[in-house]
C-alpha cells in the first residue's frame, strides 16, 4: 500500500498546466492552420480517461465553432469497415499513449476518407503521431502510476486551446490563467477528500453526477475512483439521473454532485434537493472560487483523483497498480 507514484504525478500538475498554458498561443496558431473551411463539425476519437477528457471537448467545441460536435466509434471502422465522407470535418484524437491500435486505425481511415486529424498525445513520436495532420504534445512526463492524472488534466487544458481555435469566444489565457495556481491550491489541500473518503471507505457503489461541462468531470472521478478502489463507480449526467437510474438512488446511497461553475449547476443543485429528499447521501468536494468554468471542471478533476487515492489508501489497496489493470490498453 504506497500511493507513491499517484501522488508524484499528481503534485506534478501545476507545473505542467503551467508549460501548456504558455504554450498556447502557438498551438492556438497551429490548430488554425489546418481547421477545414468551412468546417462540417467535429468529432472526437478516444477511449478510457481520454474519452472523458473528449466529452469536455465536445461541449467546447460545439459551443465554441458553432457547428456540431460527437464522439467516434471506433469499432465502425475496425469491425464493420465503414465507408464514410469525412470532407469538411476536424477529428480530434485522444491517446495518452498513442498507441491504442483501434485508435490510430479510426484515424487513418478518417483521414483517408477527407477528415483532418489532430492528434493529442503525451508520446509525440507515438504511431498516433504518424496517422494525424497535426499532433499536440502534452509535455506531461512520463507517467508511471496506472491511473492517469497529469496525462488527463493536459488532454484537458490542450482541448481548452483547441476548442477556443474553431471560433470566437474568450480567448485562451483568460479562461487557463488562474488554473495552475488554483490546481496547485487544490492539491495542497487533501482535507476534504481525505474526510469523504474516511466516511465512504465501506462503499461498494457509487454515483458521480454532474452536468454541461461538469459531466466530464463525472465520469473521470468515477473511473479513477473505480479503477483505484473497485468500487463500482458510475458518472453520470444530473439530467439522465432524473430518469430510470434515480430508482436505485436509495436511502444511504452515496452519490458525488460535481459543480462547474456553470449555467448547468442550477440542475445540479436541483438534483441535490431531490436526493436529500430520498435520504440519499449526498457530497460535494469544494475548488477555489472564482474560475472559468472549463478551469473549474479541470480542478473538479483533480479532486476527483485526491478521493480516488484516498478511498484507495483507506481500504488498504495501493493505488498506484490497481489489480487487473494495465497502463496501456491495447483495443483493436
Amino acid at each position: 500500500m504506497t500511493g507513491a507514484l499517484m501522488a508524484a504525478e499528481m503534485a506534478s500538475q501545476p507545473e505542467v498546466l503551467a508549460r501548456l498554458v504558455a504554450r498556447a498561443p502557438t498551438d492556438t496558431a497551429a490548430v488554425q492552420a489546418v481547421v477545414p473551411r468551412p468546417l462540417a463539425g467535429v468529432v472526437f476519437l478516444a477511449r478510457g480517461s481520454s474519452d472523458n477528457a473528449a466529452v469536455f471537448g465536445r461541449y467546447l467545441a460545439e459551443l465554441c465553432a458553432g457547428r456540431p460536435a460527437g464522439l467516434a466509434a471506433p469499432s465502425l471502422y475496425t469491425r464493420y469497415h465503414a465507408d464514410v465522407d469525412w470532407r469538411g470535418y476536424l477529428m480530434i484524437a485522444l491517446s495518452q499513449s498513442g498507441a491504442t491500435p483501434e485508435i490510430i486505425t479510426t484515424c487513418r481511415a478518417a483521414r483517408s476518407a477527407g477528415a483532418t486529424v489532430i492528434g493529442i498525445t503525451n508520446e509525440p513520436g507515438s504511431p498516433l503521431a504518424a496517422a494525424v495532420d497535426l499532433v499536440l504534445a502534452t509535455e506531461a512526463g512520463p507517467e508511471l502510476a496506472v491511473p492517469a492524472t497529469k496525462t488527463v488534466t493536459a488532454q484537458l487544458a490542450v482541448l481548452v486551446t483547441v476548442t477556443a481555435a474553431l471560433g470566437p469566444g474568450p480567448a485562451v489565457a483568460d479562461t487557463l490563467a488562474g488554473l495552475p495556481a488554483a490546481v496547485d491550491a487544490t492539491l495542497a489541500d487533501p482535507g476534504p477528500a481525505g474526510e469523504l473518503a474516511g466516511r465512504w471507505r465501506a462503499i461498494d457503489r457509487l454515483v458521480v453526477a454532474g452536468r454541461g461541462l461538469g459531466y466530464a468531470a463525472a465520469l473521470e472521478t468515477a473511473l479513477k475512483v473505480a479503477e483505484t478502489t473497485g468500487i463500482l463507480a458510475e458518472g453520470m449526467s444530473a439530467a439522465d439521473l432524473y430518469h430510470g437510474p434515480i430508482a436505485a438512488v436509495y436511502a444511504g446511497a452515496p452519490v458525488l454532485l460535481v459543480n462547474a461553475g456553470g449555467p448547468a449547476d442550477a440542475d445540479v443543485a436541483g438534483l441535490r434537493r431531490l436526493l436529500d429528499g430520498r435520504q440519499a447521501e449526498t457530497a460535494g468536494l469544494p475548488v477555489p472560487a472564482g474560475l472559468p468554468e472549463a478551469a473549474q471542471v479541470i480542478t473538479a478533476v483533480v479532486r476527483g483523483q485526491q478521493l480516488a487515492s484516498a478511498l484507495a489508501l483507506a481500504r488498504g489497496a495501493d493505488p498506484d497498480a490497481p489489480a487487473h489493470l494495465t497502463k496501456v490498453t491495447e483495443t483493436t
